[in-house]
């Protein structure tokens, strides 16, 4: 063993695991790293939280902690009296907070968190996070608007703190067979890539809800939940889930599952900025010849297109198409008629199209893949129908801890498949979906009263720069407004 620079004796914890990540060569990996049963000592533990601790957060902290194999120190989350309850009763030892700045204030024992809020909240959680130089995990989409995702990807570089974006199909192994039909050249040159999903599954496309504060859950800290969010009275069916919808808390069904989906190309063909976005959306009428209006939120259905300079992967420039609300592509004629396409019924998936056949695929959250090759000299390999033998949502959680013991740029770090390097940019292109979606619905009235829909048209996006350059007025879709106190 090469000599090596002893730990001082009255090392602590954190001065252990710090130490770890920097001199290699005599760092212990603690036991059972990814699974398994067994004693792991106070000392090879990692000192976890979560902010979000019901709904997908209780998996994920849950997963993250390894049945016991890390320490929960504390939860946080705005209502335990909803589904976070079970992750109380899961963790009985860990101190509660309802606001995460207090909890990152005052529990110095904390080396990484999970960040598993609605996505208006990722962002500002993630920066006081690591602010405080805590390993973050951050639920899909990593961040509510574009901005804050090249905000967090620099950040992390700054601040050397390991990260992970939980769109887990990233770890999904079967990945590696659509990488391999894509780089053996099987399919030729790339030129299309087709993308959509039967989402939303929630209200959307319709006017807001009305206030009602009579309505308040008792457990419920409405002005936490907010956090960036204008202030305004508590209104029903918007928390816990039905936030989706609306521009101020969600981001639609491209930040819903667009990070699972959008992730299987944007990976395989090692893609960057789009350059350029253009939809249309579906409209509703509630009266003749005038389309309902409520940009404020999200439309039943839409039609993304964005454009792609050529890669290493595809040789040619790509043309990418996402349709949500149940729309999906034509069914390719090079697959059987009585042959589903993406995933089970044919209502998520991904076609990458090249000049010799085509690739399909399901959404690689937690569903099987189902990856298909058809060629048009007839040949046709199926790839596994479902998945057993898993690790839990392949892994995911557990490989971040694993690298946040590692450190920051080891190999383990290094070889995470959704850190804020790859997830960062994947979100921005996510996200420009949306840019176009809300630019779509820009409008003023023109001399005479009637209104002009003026953002309707391809906006031109010089991703280095994060700017639309034809188009100004879209540039306020790029980031958001912040309530006094939650500003990044």
């Amino acid at each position: 063993m090469k000599d090596s620079k002893k730990l001082p004796a009255t090392a602590s914890r954190r001065e252990f695991l710090k130490y770890g990540a920097a001199a290699s060569t005599f760092f212990i990996v603690p036991r059972h790293v990814l699974g398994g049963s067994g004693y792991v000592p106070p000392s090879d533990q990692l000192g976890l939280a979560a902010i979000g601790s019901g709904g997908k957060g209780a998996s994920d902290i849950r997963l993250a902690a390894g049945e016991g194999m890390e320490r929960v120190v504390a939860l946080c989350d705005v209502d335990f009296g909803g589904s976070a309850a079970r992750t109380v009763e899961a963790f009985p030892n860990a101190k509660r907070y309802a606001d995460f700045r207090e909890m990152l204030e005052k529990e110095k024992d904390i080396d990484a968190v999970t960040i598993s809020t609605p996505d208006h909240v990722h962002g500002p959680a993630a920066v006081y996070a690591m602010e405080r130089g805590k390993h973050v995990y951050v639920q899909k989409p990593l961040t509510h608007n574009i901005r804050e995702a090249r905000l967090l990807t620099e950040m992390a570089r700054e601040r050397k703190v390991v990260t992970q974006m939980g769109n887990q199909g990233g770890s999904n192994p079967y990945l590696k067979l659509v990488q391999e039909w894509v780089d053996s050249g099987k399919l030729g040159k790339i030129h299309k890539v087709q993308v959509w999903t039967n989402r939303p599954v929630w209200p959307q496309g319709i006017a807001f809800p009305q206030p009602d504060p009579t309505m308040k859950p008792d457990t419920l800290d409405w002005n936490l939940w907010l956090g960036p969010a204008p202030e305004i009275p508590y209104t029903p069916n918007i928390a816990p889930f039905n936030w989706r919808g609306w521009w101020d808390y969600g981001t639609g069904a491209l930040g819903d599952v667009g990070c699972h989906l959008i992730d299987i190309p944007f990976r395989t063909l090692k893609l960057h900025y789009p350059l350029d976005a253009e939809c249309s959306v579906a409209s509703l009428f509630s009266q003749m010849w005038t389309p309902d209006y409520h940009p404020e939120g999200a439309p039943s259905a839409s039609f993304i297109t964005l454009h792609f300079p050529a890669t290493e992967k595809s040789q040619t420039p790509i043309e990418m198409t996402w349709s949500d609300g149940g729309i999906r592509p034509s069914h390719p004629e090079i697959i059987p008629a009585d042959h589903e396409i993406g995933g089970t019924g044919s209502q998520n998936g991904v076609l990458i199209i090249g000049e010799k056949g085509l690739i399909s695929t399901n959404i690689n959250d937690s569903s099987p893949l189902m990856p298909k090759l058809y060629l048009n000299d007839g040949t046709v390999e199926i790839g596994p129908q479902s998945e057993e033998d898993m690790a839990p949502e392949y892994g995911h959680q557990r490989y971040w801890v694993a690298a946040c013991k590692a450190g920051f740029d080891s190999p383990e770090h290094r070889a995470l498949t959704s850190s804020f390097d790859y997830a960062g940019p994947m979100t921005e292109t996510v996200l420009m979906g949306n840019l176009a979606i809300r630019s779509y619905m820009l409008r003023k009235a023109d001399a005479n009263g009637r209104m002009q829909y003026y953002g309707r048209q391809k906006l031109l996006w010089d991703g280095d720069n994060m700017r639309i350059t034809n188009l100004e007025d879209a540039n306020q879709f790029v980031t958001r407004t912040y309530r006094e106190g939650w500003a990044i």
